[in-house]
């Protein structure tokens, strides 16, 4: 399994790969495959429960799920994101929620959305020894706020602000920092400036790692998907047409067929027929 010093000894050497799970059969695969780390990201509100975002994300919903996804890949680094309202109010209570999800879930670190703004929840968060991954640009807690789902850093006030939040959170003590929808030159720029490992997400490759959430690179809808996302497989058709294999094979009688049933002989079914007749 990686630490939060392999992410140092990469930095410039290796790019580490990231891919979303929230259950523990995806997590399993994640591993077989020798993916680095996992995020279990509340993005799991709406891939997963049919929100129509992050917000409604509970902190009973990341530790359910990101317990499930430890428990299915025990030698991956696993991040948990900390939902909406879960850090915002304190140092305190941010500390005492990213304490809980360490605990109930047995993942190495969690994630938090912002920058400057909440580096003193990194720096009390850290400072309790428990890793951060911070997470700038687009942060779909503030879909409202933003007014939708935009590119971040795209003019000159909006670039320094991006730049000073990543800096912001690398005083504070995070490990890594996750850029979404960002500038590819932006992105470039920040990877070069940090000592701590980006992670992007929409924007460049040539930061130090990448995510993508499963079901999107995975192809499991047929929804439009952001422009950074890369579908590998196309899961949708594939599991749609597999349910309608199967609908009609029982339907018409095809299934199951002798190869799936269990066999008694008549021998002993007989005399269980004349065994409970008997005793009626």
């Amino acid at each position: 399994m990686i630490n939060v010093n392999t992410f140092k000894e990469a930095k410039g050497n290796k790019k580490l790969v990231q891919v979303t799970a929230y259950d523990y059969n995806t997590a399993r695969l994640a591993e077989e495959a020798g993916i680095d780390f996992i995020l279990v990201g509340d993005s799991l509100g709406m891939v997963m429960l049919g929100y129509p975002n992050t917000l409604p994300v509970t902190m009973e919903d990341m530790i359910h799920h990101g317990s499930a996804v430890v428990r299915g890949a025990k030698d991956t680094f696993v991040v948990v994101d900390m939902p909406f309202m879960s850090y915002q109010v304190s140092d305190e209570e941010a500390l005492m929620n990213a304490g809980r999800i360490i605990k109930e879930t047995g993942c190495q670190a969690v994630k938090l959305e912002g920058g400057a703004k909440y580096a003193s929840r990194i720096k009390a968060i850290t400072d309790a020894g428990i890793p951060v991954v911070a997470h700038v640009g687009l942060t779909p807690q503030s879909v409202n706020a933003f007014g939708g789902y935009k590119v971040q850093g795209k003019t000159k006030s909006a670039a320094a602000d991006l730049i000073r939040d990543c800096i912001a959170v690398q005083e504070a003590g995070a490990f890594a920092v996750t850029l979404e929808c960002v500038p590819k030159k932006l992105a470039d720029y920040v990877t070069k400036l940090l000592h701590i490992s980006t992670i992007g997400i929409g924007a460049s490759n040539n930061c130090d790692a990448q995510v993508l959430v499963y079901q999107d690179m995975l192809g499991y809808s047929a929804d439009k998907t952001a422009k950074f996302v890369k579908k590998y497989a196309n899961l949708h058709d594939v599991i749609v047409d597999a349910f309608k294999q199967y609908k009609n094979e029982v339907s018409n009688g095809a299934f199951p067929s002798e190869e799936h049933t269990y066999k008694i002989s008549d021998e002993d079914l007989e005399n269980a027929i004349k065994e409970v007749e008997e005793q009626e």
